[in-house]
């Protein structure tokens, strides 16, 4: 059951949407972006931001960026030796990144 302040609340932004308040923000008619740490906890998000401000990434990201650059380049490549030298770097970065996980 929505408490005094939810219905309140709800009341108030139906008004404002009759007198169209919100028809001239920033962003109006456009979809909304939402990032990638949708599914981040609130706290590592906040550390994120932080680092991510401060020109830096968690190592998570270096190693997606990585494993991402190896497939792309093993795709392109016949078999031989360059291709199963790649391969087992990448199983390797696969590794590491499922322990970043845990």
């Amino acid at each position: 059951m929505p408490s005094i302040h939810d219905v309140l609340a709800e009341q108030r932004i139906a008004d404002a949407l009759r007198r169209g308040d919100f028809d001239h923000l920033p962003g109006a008619g456009r979809p909304l972006v939402f990032g990638d740490d949708a599914l981040v906890p609130p706290e590592q998000r906040m550390a994120n931001t932080i680092l991510r401000n401060a020109g830096f990434s968690p190592p998570e990201i270096g190693l997606r960026k990585e494993i991402a650059r190896l497939r792309s380049e093993i795709a392109g490549l016949e078999d031989g030796e360059r291709r199963t030298a790649l391969r087992r770097r990448l199983a390797l970065l696969v590794l590491q990144l499922a322990e970043t996980r845990r």
